[in-house]
Parts: structure tokens; sequence; C-alpha cells
């Protein structure tokens, strides 16, 4: 289970000539009991796993689509305490990885060796944490290594080519490959250099490398997976699902993972 069991998931993908599609959702947007419902549709829909982000009064990584999304989650009352209470729950009836996105501070309070114990019987495979870096992240890699969760680094576009080597060293479950310089949100089009930079992480990563932030549309995907092992899509996803536009939702999934260009 946890890391294994995330690892295998993408590496069966992989395997089968597919693209891999992460979709990102803001748990307690429209309420939390709807959350397994949603996680159920998204596997249905052949999800490869799922990034379910923690609402946050303060986040940096985030967008406007995903902060108003957060909002929203909050005011529906929504914590990590009862977001992973709800995993746990759900965990039986459920066959797809789960990678939970949150920010420090929330997991500091909740505390550290409790999260990453509550995150084994929640059934969380992996943990992303975007305002924790590689240099602070001692602080709670090894609690989520004891307990078999990945702890998935982020790399950006502007890291140093040194950084870059350390960051791909320590990866699990995947790699979060950050093809924009900015928060999260649609773009018309990415930034040329991003070609050579997913090649390069993904020569020197023993795990798959996933493009994320500014991911909306079937061509943008197929387009950055080609180049790397797939991607994560957040605001599109976050937006469509608030509107309750499923078809889109299925259709995004169903023709980004088909690749044009096998890697």
């Amino acid at each position: 289970m946890g890391k294994a069991k995330l690892e295998k998931a993408l590496q069966a993908k992989i395997n089968s000539k597919e693209n891999i599609f992460v979709p990102y959702i803001m748990a307690g947007d429209g309420g939390l009991e709807i959350l397994e419902e949603q996680i159920d549709f998204l596997q249905k829909s052949g999800a490869s796993a799922i990034e379910i982000g923690i609402p946050f009064s303060d986040p940096v990584a985030d967008g406007p689509i995903i902060q108003e999304a957060g909002i929203r989650a909050l005011k529906n009352g929504t914590t990590l305490a009862n977001v992973l209470e709800v995993l746990k729950d759900s965990n039986e009836r459920r066959s797809i990885p789960i990678v939970v996105m949150t920010y420090l501070n929330p997991v500091f309070v909740y505390g550290i060796e409790r999260f990453a114990k509550d995150c084994v019987e929640a059934g969380v495979d992996g943990v992303i944490i975007p305002d924790l870096p590689m240099e602070e992240e001692s602080i709670i890699a090894p609690s989520l290594s004891n307990h078999e969760v990945a702890y998935i680094r982020l790399a950006a576009m502007t890291s140093p080519q040194e950084r870059i080597r350390e960051l791909a060293k320590r990866s699990e479950g995947f790699l979060y490959a950050v093809a924009v310089n900015g928060t999260t949100g649609e773009r018309t089009a990415h930034d040329k250099k991003v070609t050579s930079y997913l090649e390069n992480l993904k020569k020197q990563s023993n795990v798959p490398v996933l493009a994320g932030f500014g991911v909306s549309s079937t061509q943008q995907a197929k387009n950055l997976g080609a180049h790397c092992d797939g991607v994560i899509v957040g605001s599109k996803i976050v937006q469509l699902l608030h509107e309750d536009r499923l078809k889109e939702i299925r259709s995004l999934i169903e023709g980004s993972i088909l690749s044009e260009i096998t890697n």
C-alpha cells in the first residue's frame, strides 16, 4: 500500500502506453459529503490517481479558481482532520491511489507523526506540501517514509541543475514538474523551454514525471505528456466540478490518456 501502490499504479499506465492523468479536486468544495462520490466518478472516468487539496486560508501555489474553491470549502467547515476521516471511512470502497496536497501549517498543528499515521489509515498514498522547501523537508519526510507514504517533491523551471538532480534523486511516487513560472490556473500556452525542462527531469528521475500548473485541455495534456509521463490538471477540473459539467471532465480525461507519441 502507500508509496508502493502509487508507484505501481502509475507504472502500469506507462507500461500500457497511456499518459498518466491525475485530476486535482478541492476537498469540501460542494460539501465533504460528496467527496467519495467525486472520487468514484474520477476513478471510473479513467484517472490514474487523484490529488485532493486541503483548503487553507493562506495558499501560495494556488491561482484564483482553486483559491475560490478553497474559500467555499472553508466556509463548509472543511479541515484536514475531517477530510482524513472521510477518506478513512471510504478507504475500503476505492482502489485508486490518493495523494493529499496541503500546506505545512495545518500538518504542523495536526501533529506530524499523527498526520503520517492517519494518512495510512485513510488510504493516502502520497503527500505534497508546496511551501516546504527541500532544505526543510526533514520536518516531515522521515515520518512519512516510516509509514510508507510517498513524499512528493516539486521541481521548478527556475531550479538550478544541481537542485534538480537532488530532487530527482529523492523523489517518491512521482516528481511534480511545475510547468509554469507562477501559480495554478489555465494557460493558453506553455513556455517553449518547458519541453527541454521536462525531458531533462525524465532522464534524471527514477519515478514518473508529471507536468502540472496551467494544463487545461486535452491538446495541452498530450503535448506535455509527449515529453514526460503525464499531467496533473487542477483548475479546469475544479471549475468543471463546481459547474457540474461531468461529461466534459470525462472527455478531458479520456482524451488526455491516449498518447499520440508513446514514451
